[in-house]
């Protein structure tokens, strides 16, 4: 069965559903797909919230003062000297007053997002190293040209160590035209030529991002924990992320520490939110529960908002108390990052993608069909609230995982008509990135539970140069602007797959 909809069909199918039971469920979720809503009548919007995940506040006490969380501190500087261009009459207090008060506007619309602090006039490459002493560990500088010469710009941009932004005004000077040669020396740089100072509002959720990734912790479940997976370092160095490996047996002293009443009560609560119990047992789903409970202590002691776990390596042999899916689900719903299969790139990316948008993602594996020009992506588990972390949840079904017929996880009626961004870091300095529209949700018991069916520009060309790392996540939305943006930011190159 194939539920399709969106550009190039003429209308919506909807062919023996056999998760939808009942006439009223059948005909709302065609109508969802049609018209791509979220909305639900009060009494099945209000059983789609059983369960959520409990608030970050909840979970971790005062949401706003965890370090991942925090606004980004940027330091501003201005760069000039005794003026030759735009003009020797430039009164350089006069113009940088006139910018601060512009630069104050922008830091109010963006307080959630970042703090100014700095805004000194360097004149020489010998005032570089002072100033980067006084504003101390910040996330990035905001340097802004006042007129030519700039001497200090390039000794500043030399010494600096985070990301920093060239915002160059009409007639300012020409330091701009140095930022991509430098760029490509490796200097995490980008430049932002306009008059308009709104057009630094994007910038200001990059900046966030930058800190989001400087301040996060991953835990790391490893089948063999006194070997540190290979990339943790590399990513580490380039981004500033805490990276902890936990031993096996800690998953399970976590999962026995719950309370075993208390996760038979969410379990009831979360499968009362469900569409229907399809495969997973109650046995399963109280297991479920618990684990995710566990799980959420664990981050809390830690102080962290990722784990990726190599569920594969460890499940079949009985190392884990539970299957993660449904803390998976719980986690990314809530902006926190639960990732399958111990996969360190693909949880760099939600981390990336996430933090910017505010979508969770859709961790997946790829199958094509280029006969339709489309690629399905398929995996065991999602989030619910697809299309933001404020938004709605979207329905979901209690399956079991297709593999080993056992656990528990979600099958979630994602919308469709859509764009979604798909993409993975490949290497801490390379991001594979493409776009899609998703046209369908599948249903079948091959190739796990939730499986989204996207046209792409053309799937012969992605096939055929495919590089050999499978899995992608999926975010819904156009997100490529915003990461080819961190990409010259936070030092990588964003190559379009397809």
């Amino acid at each position: 069965m194939i539920l399709r909809g969106g550009s190039g069909t003429s209308k919506t199918v909807f062919r023996s559903f056999p998760i939808a039971n009942n006439y009223f469920w059948a005909r709302h979720i065609v109508v969802c797909m049609q018209k791509h809503v979220s909305s639900l009548p009060r009494r099945q919007f209000a059983l789609s919230l059983c369960g959520l995940p409990l608030s970050l506040r909840n979970m971790f006490g005062q949401s706003e003062s965890l370090p991942w969380n925090g606004p980004a501190t940027i330091a501003k500087v201005y760069l000039g000297g005794p003026p030759i261009w735009p003009t020797p009459d430039l009164d350089a207090k006069k113009e940088v007053a006139e910018v601060e008060a512009e630069l104050r506007k922008v830091e109010l619309k963006n307080a959630h997002l970042v703090r100014f602090i700095g805004g000194d006039l360097l004149r020489a490459p010998e005032e570089v190293q002072p100033w980067l002493a006084r504003m101390g560990d910040v996330d990035g500088v905001l340097m802004i040209p006042i007129s030519a010469p700039t001497r200090a710009q390039r000794a500043l941009i030399d010494q600096l160590k985070v990301p920093a932004l060239l915002f160059s005004r009409p007639y300012a000077t020409h330091s701009w035209s140095e930022i991509a040669p430098l760029r490509k020396t490796g200097k995490k740089l980008d430049v932002l030529a306009s008059s308009s100072y709104g057009d630094l509002d994007p910038y200001m959720r990059m900046f966030r991002t930058v800190r989001h990734l400087r301040r996060s912790k991953v835990l790391v479940g490893a089948v063999n924990p006194a070997i540190t997976p290979p990339e943790v370092d590399a990513y580490s160095k380039q981004f500033g992320t805490t990276f902890k490996v936990v031993d096996p047996a800690e998953f399970r002293d976590c999962f026995e520490a719950v309370d075993e009443r208390k996760a038979q009560k969410e379990a009831d609560e979360f499968a009362r939110g469900a569409l229907r119990v399809v495969e997973a047992t109650p046995e399963e789903l109280r297991d479920g529960l618990r684990f995710y409970l566990g799980l959420a202590n664990m981050l809390k002691a830690e102080q962290a908002n990722a784990l990726t776990i190599d569920c594969m390596g460890m499940t079949p042999p009985k190392t884990l108390p539970a299957y993660p899916c449904i803390a998976w689900s719980k986690f990314n719903d809530m902006g926190l990052y639960g990732v399958c299969e111990g996969h360190i790139p693909c949880t760099m990316t939600h981390l990336l993608v996430t933090s910017y948008a505010e979508v969770p993602g859709f961790f997946a594996e790829q199958v094509f069909d280029t006969s339709a020009n489309e690629v399905i992506h398929a995996n065991c588990n999602s989030a619910t609230k697809m299309k933001g972390l404020h938004g709605p949840s979207y329905p979901y079904i209690l399956r079991n995982n297709v593999e080993s017929k056992a656990g528990a996880v979600l099958q979630v009626l994602m919308p469709v008509g859509e764009t979604v961004t798909i993409g993975r870091f490949n290497g801490p300095t390379s991001f594979l990135a493409s776009t899609a529209e998703v046209t369908g949700l599948v249903d079948s018991d091959r190739g796990c539970r939730n499986k989204i069916r996207t046209r792409v520009s053309d799937a012969q060309k992605w096939l055929q140069s495919f590089p050999g790392v499978l899995h992608r996540v999926l975010f819904y939305g156009n997100h490529l602007k915003a990461i080819e943006g961190m990409g010259r930011l936070m030092g990588f190159e964003v190559v379009r797959e397809v």
